[in-house]
Formats: structure tokens, sequence, C-alpha cells
């Protein structure tokens, strides 16, 4: 099943945020079981990972095969660069760039069906406004296929296999909160109005690339399904809104597979019947909603499912499913995720993670059970040890489970209880969104972090999403409150265990998790050493006030209903009062800031009014600001130099390892607009 739609997106700040690999890992880690824990201590001290090793260009990464199965193709860097290159099938090491990008870097791009161009968005400095472009695999000629005027956004709305040479591509050029949708030929980048939008904050569209249906919200916080006479095909209960979406039409356009919250708490898989708008549910999880779903390339009918509660895995719907998935796992014991498939499904792609070593690619023979691998995507950290993560639950103070994932410095737990033997500094490591997840898997900050001598806790906290919609609903109005209350649980836990020092306690995050973070140092300040706050929202109000024309359609079911509507003022008060601007003057503990200038999501206003409030009270506090990136920092030479700033600030203020400066500055756009004397290694 080719991407039929882009459908129902839950608003979050997480997108690109400021950590991890910024889009050069695989999105979704659908894991298998693992072998148990190695536990013993290495023999000998451990070896400091280079900041390069971790954060740098990976060697190659998002490796895919054409849809006729002729090519290859994956990210690598060109002249430091990340690029897509592409190889025959049968020779990649005769692989040649195909495209030019010669700053920031493609963080992700797909085939076109007819197997001829890979497609791609770009946008400029991390703003977001993006264009969709074309790449010829023959020739490398790039094209921009949505050329508009500054300041409108395109996006990708659908492509299928039944018309393999168009692209259907969305642009708010005419009116900059909605999509108009446009039918492009990719070889001539002719361009057609397929529809212009009268409010849709949403569309399906099927697979003869033919707009079928609308979302429109509603003023309750849900929305409706609705054709374009307005006729309702389905509606979105308010409880629904973030837990529910569509995937695709069916072979025959005559219904939609959804995932699907609505009559039950776990997302389905769902078939609904454009005829009747009856829903018929063809797989679901037991302890967490249906994570991702695949597709049967010819018959487009789902073949497999993966949940994810502390680990995921994946169900088989089918024998032929069940077969394939046997030989993969044979080969493959870590996390198992299919990211692409030739049209007769003859080849798959799939991408190898585990908590302790980064992940690498494979091409699966279905004919012969074959597995091979294709590419690794950081072979360097196999020359470190790494730490393994361990999943556990930790009950809330009202008694919710709270997923949470634990990593501790190689060594530092020689009995292998999964506990340290005295307890170490701990960094809080709070993830964005806040509708995202944390996972089991390979995660570049929890090995850094270890790796400097730190335990690091990560805790999905209640509105993280995965875990049934009463548990994303939990967070309703309680920004700043229970969601808060969750991250404190989770290092009384810590303490309690045996795990951390309950003296040197960081949080850190980026988007939400900058926002925690802010949080954690203003409403509770005795429970942290210090805080990294990375494109995080100081003001609630000025958060929602500034957010992009585009996001519009959707507050109602997002940001109004789970935070509030400044334009109310009682919302207004309220949100005020669960922001951390208001509470500078509780804040005791040392700060670091990292910002994207060009932050269309978090805007740079949240930090500067943070800042200069902090600095107007000479707290210590120090402020880094990259010109030339967004909601997070895409470049590797920007995400180095911040990470350089960050080790010496954890030094500081919990007493871990950090590598020198040295290099790390260099290509990158780094300003200290203030409080660089408050960071030893920048002195």
């Amino acid at each position: 099943m080719k991407q039929h739609l882009v459908f129902l997106t839950a608003l979050t700040l997480v997108a690109a945020c400021g950590g991890r690999d910024a889009g050069q890992s695989e999105p979704e880690a659908a894991v298998d079981a693992e072998p148990a824990m190695e536990t013993a201590a290495p023999p000998g001290p451990v070896a400091q990972i280079p900041r390069k090793v971790i954060f740098g260009n990976p060697d190659r990464t998002m490796a895919r095969i054409s849809p006729d199965g002729a090519h290859v193709s994956w990210l690598a860097p060109n002249d430091g660069v990340m690029n897509v290159w592409v190889a025959p099938a049968d020779d990649p090491a005769a692989a040649k760039v195909i495209t030019n990008d010669t700053y920031r870097g493609i963080q992700q791009y797909f085939w076109a069906p007819n197997g001829e161009f890979v497609y791609y968005i770009q946008d400029d400095g991390g703003d977001e406004n993006f264009h969709v472009y074309s790449a010829n695999v023959g020739t490398g000629e790039v094209v921009d296929l949505t050329p508009v005027a500054e300041g409108a956004r395109a996006t990708i709305q659908a492509v299928s296999s039944e018309r393999p040479d168009h692209i259907v591509v969305g642009l708010n050029e005419r009116n900059p909160q909605v999509f108009d949708l446009y039918l492009v030929e990719v070889r001539t980048a002719e361009r057609t109005l397929l529809r212009e939008n009268p409010g849709y904050a949403g569309w399906l569209i099927d697979n003869n690339l033919e707009p079928r249906y609308g979302f429109l919200s509603t003023p309750d916080g849900g929305g409706n399904i609705v054709d374009f006479e307005g006729n309702v095909f389905a509606v979105i209960p308010p409880e629904d809104f973030l837990n529910t979406t569509g995937l695709g039409f069916s072979k025959a356009n005559d219904g939609v597979y959804m995932l699907d919250s609505r009559g039950r708490d776990k997302a389905a898989l769902t078939m609904v019947s454009t005829e009747t708008g009856e829903a018929e549910v063809l797989a679901e999880g037991d302890k967490a909603d249906i994570s991702g779903v695949l597709f049967d390339s010819e018959t487009y009918e789902p073949i497999a499912f993966s949940a994810d509660y502390l680990k995921s895995s994946w169900t088989p719907l089918t024998d032929q499913a069940k077969a394939d998935f046997a030989a993969i796992s044979a080969e493959l014991k870590g996390s198992l995720q299919v990211v692409s498939q030739t049209d007769d499904m003859s080849k798959w792609v799939v991408f190898e993670d585990s908590s302790a070593r980064s992940g690498a690619y494979y091409l699966y023979d279905r004919e012969d059970g074959s597995v091979t691998k294709m590419v690794d995507q950081r072979p360097q950290l196999s020359e470190f040890a790494l730490a393994e993560m361990q999943p556990v639950v930790i009950q809330s103070r009202d008694g919710l489970e709270l997923v949470s994932y634990l990593t501790l410095p190689v060594g530092s737990d020689a009995d292998g209880d999964g506990k340290p033997e005295e307890p170490l500094p701990m960094v809080l490591d709070v993830h964005g969104g806040p509708w995202a997840r944390d996972s089991y898997g390979y995660n570049s900050w929890h090995q850094w972090l270890a790796n400097r001598g730190y335990a690091v806790l990560s805790v999905n906290y209640r509105g993280s999403t995965g875990f049934g919609k009463a548990f994303t609903r939990a967070a309703i109005r309680e920004f700043a409150g229970k969601m808060h209350d969750d991250l404190i649980d989770g290092v009384e836990w810590a303490v309690a265990e045996g795990v951390a020092d309950p003296d040197k306690v960081a949080i850190t995050g980026g988007s939400y998790g900058g926002y925690a973070t802010l949080i954690g140092v203003s409403f509770t300040p005795d429970a942290f050493a210090c805080g990294v706050d990375i494109v995080g929202p100081s003001s609630l109000v000025t958060l929602v006030e500034s957010f992009p024309e585009y996001w519009k359609p959707f507050l109602q079911g997002s940001w109004y209903t789970y935070v509030g509507d400044p334009a109310n003022p009682e919302d207004r008060e309220d949100m005020l009062a669960r922001s951390a601007i208001t509470r500078i003057d509780d804040i005791k503990v040392p700060l670091l800031v990292g910002q994207g200038e060009n932050d269309p999501r978090v805007t740079k206003l949240e930090s500067d009014q943070l800042v200069e409030a902090m600095s107007a009270n000479e707290q210590p506090v120090t402020y880094v600001n990259f010109p030339d990136e967004g909601h997070g920092f895409a470049r590797p030479e920007n995400r180095l130099a911040f990470y350089a700033v960050m080790e010496g600030f954890l030094e500081g203020c919990l007493g871990g390892e950090s590598e020198p400066v040295n290099d790390a500055f260099e290509g990158s756009s780094i300003e200290i607009l203030y409080g660089k004397g408050y960071i030893a290694n920048l002195e």
C-alpha cells in the first residue's frame, strides 16, 4: 500500500524537536523480544564515545528499495550534507547521489510509484514552509514541484500505484489556514487544481488520487468526515480526536482503513464502508493501541500490525505474513520495522534496531527466505560499549501505569539486578509532543548521557500516546499539574530504588520536554539540580497565540481542549498560572536554554522573554541560539555545538564526564546570547 493519504495528523510540538538524531533514524521502532540483558561489567574503564560518533551524520540511513525492485537507495553525506543516493539493486557499490542539498540536509524521502523519481520535502532554515521536490533517478535532475510565494507551505497529500506518474500536493498559498489540492504530473511538473479547500482541516484521497472526503472540526473538540455535499461519512467524537486516523482506501475504494478508538479505549484497525459507514474491526491490541500496519502492496489488504506497550511486537494476519516474520526473526533478534517493499512484495527492506547498538537495514527476499545486510547507520558505534535500556512500569500517585525506560552507565550494575551499585547522578529526559511517546530501542541521548556517567530515565507521562484514549485524556488541563506529577513520581521512584542521587537530578527535554523542564525548575525547584530546555515554551498563552495559521483548524480538538483558549479570559488566566514565565522568582538552579531562531511552533519569543526575566534577576541562565534552525537542530554542526555546551553544563551541576569542546563549534551558526560565563568549559 503506497502512501494514499495524509489525514487527521495530531498537532504536536514534538516533530523535529531539538534532540535525538533529528530525523536520521526510523520514526517507529516496532520491536520483537530481545535477548536477555548483558549484565557483566566490561574489563577496564569504559571508553568515552565521541559526540561526533553519536550525533554527527550517520554513515548511511533510511535504506529503501524501488517499487520495481531495480534500485536501492539511502541517505548518506555528500560533502558533509545528507542527500539521497541510488544504486542498481544488484550493484550497491555503484551508488550515485541524485539530490543536491548543500546546507541543511534531506531528512525524509520516498520512492515515486513509477520508480523513476524520489520525492522529498525541504524548508528554509527550519521555518517549516516546505516545498515538495522530485529527483530523477536516471539524470539526477531535481525539480521543485511546488513553487509558491514566500511564506506559503506545501505538503505531500497522496501518491498511488494506480496513478504512478502523479502526486497530490497541498498548498496554502491562497489561504494560509487550509491546503488546496493540486495534481502534479511528475515528469512535466504540470500542476492542476483538484479541489479548492472550503475549510477542511484534512482530506481523504482514494487510490485513483480523487479527493473523496474532508475533515471538519466541530466546536466540541471532535470532527466530522464529510463528502463534498456535506453528508457525514464518519463522526469523530472529542474523546477520539487524538487517537483516530485514516490510513488509506481498500483496493476497490469502497472502504477506508482506520486506526480507530471509537467505541473502545485502545485504537484498533478497522475498515469503514464507504456505502454504509459501518466499521468492521480487523485487529486490536490488548494493553496498547495498534501503532503500525503493514499492507500488501498488490492487494492493499493489511497483513500484519504492531502494538507497543513495554516493547512492540508484530502480529501477522495472514499465513504468508506469519512465514515472512518467522524467516526474518530467525536472522534478526532486535527491533523490526518493515520500511519498504517492492510492488510484488517479493523483497522487503527491514530496519533492525537494538537498545545497545545502532540500527541496520536488511533486504529480505521472500522467494528464498534470505536476509542480507544492506547498510549500518553508525558502524563506528560497534567499537564502543553501549548500555542496555530497561523497560519499567512506574505507578503514579493516582494509580496510572507509567511505562518508562531506564539506562544505566555500562559497568554500574555489576550484579545485574537493574540497579547501580550506588546511587548515580540522573538525567530525567522528557519527550516532546506531548502527544507522542518514548519507546524501547536505541536512543542517542540515553547512550550519550549514560556514557558520561549518568543514569537516564524517560517517563511516558499521562497524555503520551499509544496507551489508549483514557491515558491520553487524563492530561486534559493537566499541564503543570498531574502531567508534571508523573515526572516527579518517576524521580521519586528512581531515588527510592537507589538509582538516583536525590541531590543530583537534572531535567531535560525538547519542545514539550522543554516546557516540562521549565515547569520542573520553577514549580518544583527543590527536585532538580539544573535543567536543559530546548525550544520549550515559557508561556502557554504566547505559545498558542503564535501557532502557525495552518494549525488553527485543528486547535479546538487539541490545544484548546487540553490546554485552553487564550481568547477566553478564564482560560487565559489558567494558562498563565501553568506557565514558568509567571514563576521566574522561584527558579533556584542553573538553566541552559537552546533555541532555533526560525522556529514556527515555539517561537524565539518564548526563550527571549524567559531569559530576559531571569537575567534581570541575575539568575544563572545560559542562552544558546541558532539563526539557521527551527524547531530543533537539524544540521549536525549545530547539534554537536549545542551538545558540547550541554555536556559542560551537566558536568558543572551533576559532576559527570564531558568531552572537551575542541572543534565542536566549527561550521555551526551557534550564538551564545547570554550566560557564557556560567559554563566552565566555555571560558
